[in-house]
């Protein structure tokens, strides 16, 4: 059964701990339904634990770009679990885990422009503690399958989901969309993700419940 933790307060504790207790660097997943608050709680140990000591590297980087997704057909789908490039996601990992001698670079996506860039983040070999952040860490298939036993544990993030809806409708209106086009992608595309990502639950270390 997965540990518990209801606070963000004792999810630091945890990290911390789970940090002093080895001497190698330290990956952790953090998994949640599209606006559970992944990043908010990313946010919050990034201020107990800055960096360069801790990098926060997410999964959104791997996100295929809208050429390609035009391409393959898959467009309307963005964010689906086959519309990253999950294999070069699993090798980025695994340089993480293994390559501490030098910088390694990594892609950030820009919701602003629904595109990522190349190179843009940095995990430096001092750093000690990688926080991973994305839906997909803990399915099974495409790929991902390779991801969880590259994570020292893996994190859900839960939180009630009507909190977690309208949050994500307001992020949809905040990057360009009406509200009826933010309600219909949050209810619709959204939401087929977010059961997909539910059912990944049961293979996390760790259930996080953020109010």
């Amino acid at each position: 059964m997965p540990i518990e933790i209801n606070s963000l307060e004792d999810a630091a504790a945890r990290l911390k701990e789970i940090a002093a207790s080895t001497d190698k660097r330290v990956v952790i997943g953090i998994v949640g339904k599209p606006g559970a608050g992944k990043s908010t709680l990313s946010e919050y140990l990034s201020k107990k634990i800055a960096f360069p000591e801790m990098s926060v590297l997410p999964m959104d980087g791997f996100h295929m770009s809208n050429k390609v997704l035009v391409e393959l057909g898959r467009l309307d789908r963005k964010g689906a679990e086959h519309t990253f490039d999950s294999h070069g996601f699993v090798s980025l990992l695994k340089r993480v885990r293994q390559e501490t001698e030098h910088p390694i670079y990594y892609p950030v996506f820009h919701r602003e422009i629904e595109e990522s860039i190349a190179g843009e983040g940095t995990v430096l070999p001092e750093t000690r503690i990688i926080l991973t952040e994305g839906n997909y860490l803990l399915y099974d298939k495409l790929g991902w399958e390779q991801v969880k036993d590259l994570l020292d544990e893996s994190w859900v993030v839960t939180v009630n989901d009507d909190h977690r809806i309208a949050r994500l409708i307001d992020r949809h209106v905040k990057y360009g969309r009406t509200r009826e086009e933010a309600r219909e992608r949050s209810l619709g595309s959204d939401e087929i993700n977010a059961q997909l990502i539910e059912s990944t639950f049961p293979r996390a270390d760790v259930i996080v419940n953020l109010a």
